[in-house]
């Protein structure tokens, strides 16, 4: 394969990987209306850890873990999986699924912020000039739908998916910080297991056992969805993306998720579109190109080709 392929290919890996997760939003509102948080989270992580087991073994992987590196996977663990799929669960209790795929897009100006306080990366002026920008996508996003009766539950849900995001900025610079000598798909494995054992003692407190009762075949098609490709094959997919193309040019690919949740909340969910909500989606989208400096990049080569 030569090099124009395997970027292509890379690509639609990314994109794929995406829209799953954009996508991922809605099965989860979707599901919602029969199970709690802790349930809902239960299933998907048992689901998403047997498949990944399953998937492991077709491609003979020894299952063997260095212990020194157990904590460091109980902390990723926690953060990333437990705690951040915990927020959002709750959050969509509250708000829509299109305005959390917005939302979601406003973790990278955490992830800088984190960054140069840890990594000790350095602020710029269009660093600076992007976080505001994208500041004030996030207030257009959440007082979209003051006019809503739910007016306190819809400000917790908003506080709790922007609180993912700082929760998943943190477990970014962490899993930069902790070097673990696996392949991406044992360590998500091992999350996954760990998410499941964390979140099932509150499924038995909550004897969600009877819920399960209660699902139709589509909420299973949903639960399915979550487990396999998006806790799987989303970050699988994501990993072969890496492996070819630079993770600069992976990210610019996280711009596509909220577009894919707005689509999947519309046709699935029959969500109305409000349209100072997706002014301040672009808003954020067009900060956060300004914090990575994708867009102030795209802006020289206009003024460079120009001048030529």
């Amino acid at each position: 394969m030569n090099l124009f392929k395997a970027k292509m290919a890379a690509s639609l890996y990314a994109t794929m990987s995406i829209s799953f997760w954009g996508i991922s939003f809605v099965s989860t509102k979707a599901v919602l209306d029969k199970l709690d948080p802790y349930t809902l989270l239960t299933l998907r992580f048992g689901i998403g850890a047997l498949f990944l087991c399953f998937f492991l073994l077709v491609k003979r992987y020894r299952f063997r873990l260095n212990p020194a590196y157990v904590p460091h996977l109980i902390v990723l663990g926690i953060l990333g999986v437990f705690v951040h799929q915990m927020l959002q669960a709750t959050a969509l209790l509250t708000i829509d699924a299109s305005a959390a795929g917005w939302l979601i897009s406003f973790s990278p100006v955490f992830t800088v912020l984190l960054s140069m306080v840890f990594l000790h990366e350095r602020m710029t002026f269009w660093r600076g000039f992007g976080m505001m920008i994208a500041v004030c996508g996030v207030l257009l996003v959440t007082t979209a739908g003051r006019g809503e009766t739910l007016q306190l539950g819809m400000n917790i849900g908003y506080a709790l998916m922007i609180l993912s995001t700082l929760n998943w900025a943190v477990y970014s610079v962490l899993l930069k910080r902790l070097s673990i000598p696996l392949p991406a798909l044992a360590v998500t494995f091992y999350m996954s297991v760990i998410g499941f054992l964390l979140t099932l003692p509150l499924f038995i407190k909550h004897k969600g056992i009877k819920d399960m009762a209660l699902l139709t075949e589509a909420e299973w098609a949903h639960l399915v969805f979550l487990g396999v490709f998006v806790s799987g094959i989303a970050y699988w997919y994501w990993g072969k993306a890496l492996e070819v193309l630079e993770a600069s040019q992976v990210s610019v690919f996280l711009y596509m998720e909220p577009i894919a949740t707005l689509i999947a909340a519309i046709l699935v969910l029959q969500e109305r579109i409000v349209l100072i909500s997706v002014l301040g989606g672009i808003i954020i989208i067009v900060g956060v190109g300004f914090v990575n400096g994708q867009l102030f990049s795209f802006a020289q080569d206009l003024v460079l080709r120009r001048r030529k």
